[in-house]
């Protein structure tokens, strides 16, 4: 589902805008977590080799958290000097994808739209959406599962919290 251009997405330095606004320039590479749950934690390391695979394509990569700003520093330490961070609060940006599970890997184009997304991790999923980042940005995808990536996993409710 393409999401609302509209909602509103804010940076973990505070700095809310809508989703447009975001996409001006670059697509959007997101991990989207939820940092209250399990699931979010199995697949971290990962989503970090994932995003670092794409820094440098013309894809902003980020994580998308379902959290205050305060409970997303803490959820990702120092991964917050590293990597863009929104906040998703009140989940609105979730719920405009069409989100049924988080984790989730979205990629979405400077035009508002989603080529491709995936829920929960599943490797072959998660690929996909790696392809489609990787054809849209000539850039090279990362290699997934890697030896230590979980196995699959269902994702939680996205809309829980």
């Amino acid at each position: 589902m393409n999401p609302s251009p509209d909602v509103v997405l804010t940076s973990l330095d505070g700095d809310a805008r809508p989703l447009e606004e975001w996409l001006t320039t670059f697509h959007l590479a997101s991990v989207i977590l939820d940092p209250f749950t399990n699931e979010s934690a199995w697949i971290l390391k990962t989503a970090v080799r994932i995003l670092d695979g794409f820094r440098g394509s013309d894809a902003r990569v980020n994580f998308v958290l379902t959290c205050t700003r305060a409970e997303a520093r803490d959820f990702l330490g120092p991964l917050t000097d590293d990597f863009l961070v929104y906040c998703d609060a009140d989940r609105s940006f979730v719920k405009s994808l069409g989100l049924a599970e988080l984790p989730a890997f979205v990629f979405l184009r400077t035009d508002g739209t989603v080529p491709a997304a995936a829920e929960g991790w599943n490797a072959a999923e998660w690929r996909g959406v790696a392809d489609a980042i990787a054809e849209s940005c000539a850039w090279s995808r990362p290699n997934m599962p890697v030896a230590g990536d979980p196995g699959p996993f269902h994702g939680t409710p996205a809309l829980a919290g």
